[in-house]
């Protein structure tokens, strides 16, 4: 996957991931994304030869960033997690904030990819967080930024 694959992705996830929010929250979303971004979510065994894997970004978390800060840091010689999950994290009148969920494992082939088939690569669209007593067709407030 070249960067610029990556970047398509990404912005195509981020669509979608925030069309797909709209019908849980109450909150008026903005086409203004950020990307709080957890690394390491599956922190892999180091001894994996098929993937390459990063045990020192365990417990890493970067926040606020653009699509293309994120395509610098998790594009790594060609390759990406192999799964990351996108969900609608945050939302005030500026923009709109998705968390990433990245798995340990890194990948430059597109069928390790856990989305792949449904034409996102590694992307997984998720809903927002729901609350435990969410109830279908509810609307939720989504925290704003301070």
């Amino acid at each position: 996957m070249t960067k610029e694959e990556f970047l398509i992705l990404i912005n195509g996830a981020s669509f979608v991931s925030f069309k797909f929010a709209e019908q849980y929250l109450k909150n008026k979303l903005v086409p203004e994304f950020r990307y709080d971004v957890f690394l390491n979510i599956s922190p892999d065994d180091p001894s994996l030869t098929q993937f390459d894997i990063y045990p020192e970004d365990n417990e890493r978390i970067e926040t606020g960033l653009t699509d293309k800060e994120v395509c610098d840091l998790i594009y790594r010689n060609g390759k990406v997690p192999v799964w990351i999950d996108i969900a609608v994290n945050k939302s005030d009148r500026k923009v709109t904030t998705f968390k990433l969920l990245c798995a340990g494992r890194y990948s430059d082939d597109k069928e390790d990819y856990y989305y792949q088939s449904g034409g996102t690569g590694p992307f997984g669209i998720k809903s927002p967080n729901l609350p435990v007593d969410y109830k279908e067709g509810q609307k939720i407030k989504l925290k704003t930024k301070s």
